[in-house]
């Protein structure tokens, strides 16, 4: 009884992605330290209703309301008592309830930004993949946070290579002993690359990540830099580090997943393979270290360790992710929103590769950035861009 009630009660929020697939194998390498207790997932039902058969949770919610008859009655079929729901109030209610004590957050784009926050307000522990909810609201998320005690461990392998970096020094100290932080990026797909060689790419070119496995519009953020723009401005909020210390340095081998150098001198750097079970573990049994699945890193076979500046001309995205930081309020938000909308239109072969950078430019430019006191702000800030880039991409 003692090791049930030790247990971690785990939701796990966009669980049939690549972040979620990862989290359950490192979960379940440990039954005797935590319990799926809620599979969320957007519109993959099926997928959801195999997951329920392996995991056995006590709750699962499909995102698309109109998939619940289907979601209720593949649980009944299958024998499992685990309860079915459907829709965002759901997903938030239990993100907040005692179903969980740690979440992982992996709901991909701004989607994922109410059931974070509930999560937070509510005290959880949060392993936290969506970087929307830090772009969107970062100064409203840490702040919630901080109010409830919540607990957010980045799980972005940049992120929890500083997270752990800094953990090396008090804690409590926030920036106060960090030089700069230095971010680094794979450089994706195209790395070397000029400007006008860009104007032809494919969707299937700009999802093949040379080294990470992760969703078509990460992989399309990955390819344009602005997943590294997007990172930049959470690192801000994350640890409270002003956006002028911190750099980005393109890293081809994608081996250092991030830096941080402290006013002594000193520079730590976190290292392992590209493979987000690691993060994943030190998220879900942090301040120890668990089995994650995942080999050491072995220097002599990898050679060399390269780092280069990043071609800013090339890849306007990352210039206008600091262009917003920079701006503040709503920017970000503004910059979020064009970026998901032209990034959908890219995949679906509305636009070009180029097209992506012009149209969140244009969003920025258009909307001046206004203060973000609340959500409701934000969200109308969120939504005016999507229509005004919308309305630009079906002009063009």
């Amino acid at each position: 009884m003692d090791a049930a009630m030790n247990l971690r009660r785990v939701a796990v929020l966009g669980a049939t992605g690549s972040i979620g697939a990862s989290a359950l194998d490192v979960i379940a390498r440990h039954p005797d330290r935590f319990q799926v207790t809620v599979l969320a997932a957007g519109r993959q039902l099926q997928a959801l209703l195999d997951l329920c058969r392996t995991h056995q949770p006590t709750h699962a919610v499909i995102a698309d309301e109109q998939l619940y008859p289907a979601l209720r009655d593949g649980l009944r079929a299958a024998g499992l008592a685990t309860q079915p729901h459907a829709g965002s109030a759901a997903l938030d209610q239990l993100a907040a309830s005692d179903a969980c004590d740690t979440v992982v957050a992996a709901i991909v784009g701004a989607a994922g930004l109410s059931s974070t926050l509930a999560a937070a307000a509510a005290g959880k522990r949060i392993l936290l993949a969506n970087k929307e909810s830090l772009v969107l609201a970062g100064e409203l998320l840490t702040r919630t946070a901080e109010r409830a005690g919540a607990e957010i461990i980045p799980i972005d392998s940049e992120h929890s290579a500083i997270f752990q970096c800094l953990r090396s020094r008090d804690a409590s100290l926030d920036g106060a002993g960090v030089r700069r932080i230095l971010l680094t990026a794979s450089g994706g797909p195209f790395r070397g690359r000029r400007r006008a060689d860009l104007e032809q790419v494919t969707p299937a070119q700009a999802v093949a990540h040379p080294k990470w496995s992760m969703g078509p519009k990460i992989s399309v953020d990955s390819a344009t830099l602005m997943n590294k723009g997007l990172e930049v401005i959470e690192a801000h909020h994350l640890f409270h580090v002003p956006a002028q210390r911190i750099q980005v340095l393109v890293h081809p081998q994608s081996l250092v997943h991030s830096l941080v150098e402290f006013i002594d001198g000193s520079t730590l750097a976190q290292m392992g393979l590209p493979d987000m079970r690691t993060t994943l573990a030190v998220g879900l049994g942090w301040p120890q270290r668990i089995e994650a699945g995942v080999g050491g890193l072995d220097l002599l076979a990898q050679g060399r360790l390269d780092f280069e500046a990043p071609d800013t001309d090339a890849f306007p995205c990352l210039a206008l992710a600091w262009q917003a930081m920079d701006a503040g309020g709503t920017a970000p938000a503004v910059l979020n929103a064009a970026n998901e909308e032209a990034v959908s239109a890219f995949l679906q072969g509305r636009v070009g590769f180029l097209a992506i950078p012009a149209l969140v430019a244009n969003a920025l430019s258009t909307l001046p950035a206004e203060p973000a006191d609340t959500l409701e702000v934000l969200l109308s800030a969120d939504q005016r861009a999507r229509q005004l880039t919308l309305n630009a991409i079906a002009a063009a």
